[in-house]
């Protein structure tokens, strides 16, 4: 497994705001991602090195919102005030997760504004929205040319932390294959904040670190 990308949640009014935002503090441009019909969201972009990329998501005026997971947790999320959502780990197999968590995958996919179509398999939204500081897991079934990540090296800019805020430390069933991201994992606990989950990331950038809560 690997870091695969960060959500970052807002409402469909904030959505320029917070892309524009988030990429003046870390230099470099978003692309827009488009919709996922399936899940009634659509979202931005921003490529980083090392396979991995930012995803700026807000909810659809659209029935999918309210029946997906997915468009759930982002509503969720934005009606809590917005911010980072969720880590997501990119898999070869997910049969392992979809074994522990006993569910299978959700299908998954959104249309680029070019045209081009994006396919992955989806598991364990449903755990984030009830222990945030989880990820969740994607595998992807588009080409690695067509990953959201792909160009990022250009930009020179990659996750140098996650900082969540969960005193128990509790990562939930699948926290023994997660033991390798022990060091990109920041552990926090702040009693003035009530929300669990990822509460800031650092960025390496050609500029220093920059810290985005």
């Amino acid at each position: 497994m690997r870091l695969d990308h960060i959500s970052y949640a807002c409402t469909g009014s904030e959505l320029a705001d917070v892309v524009q935002r988030i990429g003046v503090d870390l230099g470099f441009t978003f692309v827009d991602g488009g919709r996922h019909p399936s899940f009634g969201t659509r979202n931005f972009t921003l490529p980083l090195a090392d396979g991995a990329y930012i995803e700026v998501v807000s909810a659809l005026d659209h029935p999918s919102a309210l029946k997906a997971p997915f468009g759930q947790a982002v509503q969720q999320a934005a009606n809590n005030g917005g911010g980072w959502m969720s880590w997501v780990l990119a898999t070869d197999d997910i049969s392992r997760a979809e074994s522990v968590l006993g569910r299978k995958a959700a299908k998954g996919h959104r249309v680029r504004p070019d045209g081009v179509e994006l396919h992955w398999r989806q598991l364990g939204v449903m755990d984030t929205m009830s222990h945030p500081q989880s990820p969740f897991f994607v595998q992807w079934e588009s080409s690695a040319d067509q990953h959201p990540s792909h160009g990022g090296q250009a930009g020179g800019i990659r996750v140098h932390k996650i900082e969540i805020n969960c005193p128990t430390q509790d990562l939930g069933p699948l926290a023994p294959d997660l033991e390798k991201f022990d060091d990109l994992v920041t552990w926090i606990d702040d009693p003035e904040n009530d929300q669990m989950g990822v509460s800031a990331v650092w960025f390496e950038t050609p500029h220093g670190l920059v810290k985005i809560d």
